[in-house]
C-alpha cells in the first residue's frame, strides 16, 4: 500500500488543511502540484543511481543549514539522520557553522562586471569534515557552498574537481537542481510564513501570493 505523503512545502510553512492558505495555494495548483513533484523526484524517488538518498539528504541538510531556516534544516537533517552513520549529521552541523556567511560575492570575469566583484569566504570542508563525510560528499558541500554564495565564482576547474572526487556527470547536473530547488522552496515558505503571519486580506492575499511566485521563480 503506498502512503500518501503530506505536501512538504505546506507541511514546512506550517499550512493546514482547510485554511485560508490552504485555499489560495489551490488557486496555483498546478504550481502546487509541480513543487511537491519535484521534492518527491528529488528526494523519495526509487531511481537515485546518480546521487544516492544518503548524499541528497547530507546536500540538502548542509544548504538549508547554510540559508539559516531552524525548521527546513531539521526537517533534512531528520531525513538525513534515518539514512546516515553516526557521526554525519554533526558533522554536516560543524561544517555549516564553518560555511555560515552572506553573499552572493565573488568575482565576474575579467571586464564591464569586475567592477560587482566582492570579496567572500572561500569555504572548503574542514579535513576533519572531509574524513568523516568522504572525498566525494566533501567535494558535494564545497560545490553546493559556491552555488549558494559566490555562483559567479563557478568555473571549469570547480565542475572537474566533482569529477575527479567521483561525481558523474548526471551526478553533477543532480546536485546542482537540488540546489535550486532547495533555494525555491525556502523562498516559497518564507513568503507562506508572511502571509500566513499577516491578516486575511483575500485582494491583498492573491498579489503577495503572485509576488511570492515571481520571487521564488527568478521573475524579480
Amino acid at each position: 500500500m503506498t502512503t500518501l505523503l503530506p505536501d512538504t512545502i505546506d507541511l514546512l510553512a506550517g499550512i493546514e488543511p482547510g485554511s485560508r492558505l490552504d485555499a489560495l495555494r489551490n488557486r496555483r495548483s498546478e504550481a502546487r502540484k509541480n513543487a511537491q513533484d519535484s521534492y518527491l523526484a528529488l528526494f523519495e524517488s526509487e531511481e537515485l543511481e546518480s546521487v544516492s538518498a544518503l548524499e541528497r539528504f547530507a546536500v540538502a541538510s548542509f544548504v538549508t543549514g547554510l540559508h539559516g531556516d531552524k525548521g527546513i534544516a531539521d526537517f533534512y537533517a531528520s531525513g538525513l539522520r534515518r539514512r546516515a552513520a553516526h557521526g554525519i549529521v554533526e558533522t554536516v552541523a560543524g561544517e555549516v557553522a564553518r560555511g555560515a556567511t552572506s553573499g552572493p560575492y565573488g568575482s565576474y570575469p575579467a571586464g564591464p562586471l569586475s567592477s560587482e566583484d566582492q570579496p567572500g569566504l572561500a569555504f572548503a570542508v574542514s579535513p576533519a569534515g572531509r574524513e568523516t563525510l568522504g572525498e566525494k560528499l566533501a567535494a558535494a558541500f564545497d560545490h553546493a557552498h559556491r552555488l549558494v554564495f559566490s555562483p559567479r565564482d563557478s568555473s571549469p576547474e570547480a565542475l572537474q574537481a566533482l569529477l575527479q572526487a567521483g561525481w558523474s556527470t548526471t551526478g553533477i547536473v543532480t546536485l546542482s537542481q537540488l540546489v535550486a530547488f532547495l533555494s525555491f522552496q525556502i523562498r516559497v515558505i518564507a513568503g507562506l510564513r508572511a502571509l500566513l503571519a499577516a491578516p486575511a486580506a483575500s485582494s491583498k492575499d492573491d498579489v503577495a501570493l503572485e509576488l511570492a511566485s515571481a520571487v521564488a521563480s527568478g521573475r524579480l
